[in-house]
C-alpha cells in the first residue's frame, strides 16, 4: 500500500508521535494552519467515514475523548476545532481517515 500514514504508522516513515494507544497516534502537521495543529490518525487504514464499521467508529469517537482530554497537554487549552477532510472537494490529500485539531490561538473563520 501506498499510503503516507500507514507508512507513518508501520515505522517505514519516521515522524515524532506527540500522542499514542494502541488505536491512534497524534503527529504534528507538516503544514501547519495555527499555533497548534495535529493530526490524529487511527491505526487502521480506511479513506472514508461512510466504509468505516462500527468498530473503526469507535475508534472515532475514542480519538475525539482523548484529545478532549488531554486539550492542556497539546496546547489547545481555550479551544481547538475539528476538521475532517471527505474527498477531492474537501482537499482531502492523504487517502487515510484523520482528524486535524488545530488551536492554540484564536483561530479565524
Amino acid at each position: 500500500m501506498d499510503c503516507v500514514f500507514c507508512k507513518i504508522l508501520d515505522g517505514s516513515i519516521p515522524s515524532k508521535r506527540v500522542w499514542e494507544d494502541e488505536q491512534f497516534i497524534i503527529i504534528r502537521d507538516i503544514e501547519p494552519k495555527a499555533k497548534q495543529h495535529y493530526l490524529a490518525i487511527p491505526k487502521y487504514h480506511q479513506k472514508f467515514i461512510r466504509d468505516c464499521n462500527q468498530q473503526q467508529m469507535q475508534v472515532v469517537a475514542h480519538i475525539l475523548k482523548e484529545v478532549s482530554l488531554h486539550q492542556k497537554e497539546l496546547g489547545l487549552t481555550n479551544g481547538y476545532r475539528i476538521i475532517i477532510n471527505q474527498g477531492d472537494d474537501a482537499n482531502q490529500t492523504v487517502p487515510h481517515l484523520h482528524i486535524h485539531f488545530l488551536g492554540g490561538e484564536k483561530l479565524k473563520d
